[in-house]
């Protein structure tokens, strides 16, 4: 998530795309590693069940 927001407040300017960027970086920073790291997991791709049969 840091990454892409850095890369996006790069290319486009966006200021809340840096304030997430430092948010990031705040929370990392405090040990919240791990709850992002859940938090990942929960946001994880769903399978898709086949529709075409």
């Amino acid at each position: 998530m840091r990454n892409f927001s850095w890369k996006y407040f790069t290319l486009t300017g966006d200021v809340e795309s840096f304030m997430l960027y430092r948010e990031v970086n705040q929370y990392g920073a405090e040990g919240g590693s791990d709850t992002l790291a859940s938090e990942h997991e929960e946001l994880s791709p769903l399978e898709v069940e086949d529709a075409s049969g």
